[in-house]
């Protein structure tokens, strides 16, 4: 049946025709409300299109109909925005389906559509659908985007980002990245270049909320954008890190004897002999770090980086003179085995910046990690090595490093330019002071504490869970300190004379009352307690005291060595006349006598000994409480705890028997 004013209400409420009927008779109903002479059937039909277009079966039933030039929007000039925005809309919807070829459509209908969009403002639906259009004709082929790339107007692009409509801007810059990564190498060439000063110049700013324009754009949408111009723009270096060096090429046997010259002071090529010449050339180049001297061509045939590692020796070599020249210099001074060859680390170097800034790799759709300082930089990979070249040297010095530690240094420099890059630095000075800054020491302070990181020793309901343990584990070593008093220790007798042979006994009553000490043989390696004749009851003892703060230290003033001092203890007791004096037979035995004696005098324990063992202690118990949570992300802060329910109503009474 045909739409008339009569059943136009049943299309406005819910969808009636989608619900109710086949989709055959559904698409068949809306091909003839669409060419219905009057306006409002023909708009509430284009509207229920929109909407029941999203239907593959559908679509597929209406196409049959319904050819998608959808000449009511190319053909007819008297169509109201409402009535366009709609039939547009239908279109998108339909073509999505993929059921036609975009390549179908007709020059004149590309020619309509971009005259939407070369417009001056007009309707925001309409320009914004339009764009998403083009968008979909210049990805789905070749020949599309030459068609679309000659009827849209860049300017009128460029005005489009600078609207306040959220939609049209994404939209344009949706629009232009499509253009640009469908674009052959050739063709980005031609591309006006007031599209790359406004992305590179204008954008960043923007995004960093300096700037009015973009303020309606989504800061993860621009990232994306501005992430897919630095993929595309830096993936034309990939035709040169692709291709290996000709040694046949004469353009590049010359840059590489100008990397020699520029390096080194030689005489003039003409009064030297041929064989004079060739072992010249072959020991300057050894010295320049190529690993094959007679044909150091060889050495840039791998690929990647090919051809680009030349591309940034010369660069550096003609932009930086002095510091390239300063690199080579100071590296052939060296011993061969610490010498840092400098192409030798060119080569490694320019792969990794490819690998950092991905060159090769085609754009992601969902990737957003652009870097800033590319936008403030016409040849950021050249500017990157340069700076990335004399780190590396700085870094090699500070390792101390040797030939054999190159891939270790390698490392190292990897991760300064990648800690670097990942901080967002906004121009390439920015870069080169974050860089330097981040010294050998630092990468390792870095690299240690984000072990204990990933041991999550560090996460905060761990380091409270430590907190809680080391009441208890305090106490175990305190008890395995007064163990160890009970046990008792042989110490050496103080004298003024040469000979200090005599051993003498201490121990700790196992009621821990009582210090029973006195002298013993030699062979006695545990005499039994009733053998010490002398005493201290532990109430007795004032204080602790240790080095040269001991009695025995201070009347041997000037005779002691430092060892004995470092092992010097003594106790005071009753008066601070009398003390009892210690020499520990090690240093282990010093800790623990100190500390247990600092337990029975009700102090802390202070010793590194007792350190170390409550590190361990709480290591080992934090493992194995954590056990069960390996792999388990353990969060910064407590799950919130669950208000209490309105009622306790919910006891079961066991006391009836079940029947």
């Amino acid at each position: 049946m045909y739409i008339t004013e009569s059943n136009r209400l049943d299309i406005k409420n819910g969808c009636i025709l989608r619900l109710t009927k086949a989709p055959g008779r559904c698409a068949e109903d809306l091909y003839k409300g669409i060419q219905s002479s009057d306006a409002g059937v023909r708009c509430d039909s284009l509207k229920e299109l929109a909407s029941v277009s999203t239907d593959v079966t559908f679509a597929q039933e209406f196409i049959i109909l319904y050819y998608l030039s959808l000449h009511v929007c190319v053909g007819t000039k008297y169509l109201s925005n409402v009535i366009m925005t709609h039939t547009l809309t239908g279109f998108m919807e339909l073509m999505d389906h993929g059921i036609v070829s975009w390549e179908n459509l007709s020059s004149v209908f590309i020619k309509k559509i971009a005259s939407f969009v070369n417009a001056k403002p007009t309707d925001a639906s309409i320009q914004q659908v339009s764009l998403d259009i083009l968008e979909s004709m210049v990805l789905s082929s070749s020949n599309l985007f030459l068609q679309v790339k000659l009827e849209v107007t860049m300017e009128r692009l460029i005005a489009h980002l600078q609207v306040t409509n959220q939609q049209i801007q994404t939209k344009a810059m949706a629009l232009l990245m499509a253009l640009l990564q469908t674009a052959a190498d050739s063709d980005r060439q031609v591309l006006p270049r007031s599209v790359f000063y406004f992305l590179t110049h204008i954008a960043p700013t923007s995004s960093s909320h300096s700037c009015s324009m973009f303020h309606a754009c989504r800061p993860d949408e621009m990232a994306h954008y501005l992430y897919v111009l630095q993929s595309v723009t830096l993936n034309h270096l990939e035709p040169r890190m692709r291709t290996p060096l000709d040694c046949y090429s004469q353009e590049q046997r010359d840059i590489l004897h100008g990397l020699r010259q520029a390096a080194f002071e030689t005489e003039s090529d003409n009064s030297l002999s041929h064989e004079r010449r060739r072992s010249l050339c072959a020991k300057e180049f050894k010295k320049l770090g190529f690993s094959n001297n007679s044909n150091p061509g060889q050495d840039l045939v791998r690929t990647p980086p090919g051809l680009l590692a030349l591309d940034t020796m010369y660069y550096f070599a003609a932009r930086y003179p002095d510091a390239y020249s300063r690199f080579v210099l100071e590296n052939s001074s060296r011993e061969d085995k610490h010498e840092c060859p400098f192409a030798r680390s060119s080569i490694q170097l320019t792969l990794i910046l490819c690998e950092i800034l991905r060159i090769g790799e085609p754009p992601s759709e969902t990737r957003s990690d652009y870097h800033p300082i590319f936008f403030s930089q016409d040849r950021l990979m050249e500017e990157l090595f340069c700076v990335c070249i004399q780190l590396l040297n700085k870094t090699w010095k500070e390792m101390r490093a040797t030939q054999e530690d190159f891939d270790k240094v390698m490392q190292v420099v990897r991760e300064q330019i990648t800690r670097t890059l990942s901080s967002k630095p906004t121009s390439l000075e920015l870069f080169k002071n974050k860089v330097n800054a981040l010294n050998y020491s630092e990468i390792l302070k870095l690299r240690q504490t984000e072990r204990l990181h990933q041991e999550e020793t560090l996460a905060p309901p761990v380091l409270e869970l430590k907190e809680r343990l080391k009441p208890e584990l305090l106490e175990l070593i305190r008890q395995q300190r007064l163990n160890r008093l009970c046990q008792g220790t042989m110490f050496k007798k103080i004298s003024s004379r040469r000979r200090q042979d005599k051993l003498w006994y201490c121990r700790l009553s196992p009621n821990h009352k009582m210090l029973h000490y006195g002298d013993v043989e030699e062979d006695l390696d545990n005499p039994p307690i009733e053998t010490l004749q002398e005493k201290i009851p532990v109430a007795d003892i004032k204080g602790l005291l240790m080095g040269k703060d001991c009695p025995h230290m201070k009347e041997n003033k000037g005779k002691q060595n430092k060892e004995a001092l470092d092992l010097a203890f003594s106790i005071t007791y009753d008066v601070e006349e009398y003390s009892l004096n210690f020499i520990a037979p090690s240093r282990t035995d010093f800790c623990l006598w100190t500390d247990g004696l600092s337990v029975l005098l009700g102090r802390e324990m202070s010793s590194e000994s007792m350190r170390s063992e409550l590190e361990i202690l709480l290591s080992m118990e934090i493992k194995l409480r954590l056990l069960d949570l390996e792999n388990v992300p353990i969060p910064d802060s407590a799950p919130v705890v669950p208000k209490p329910p309105s009622n306790y109503n919910f006891c079961y009474d066991f006391s009836q028997t079940e029947q």
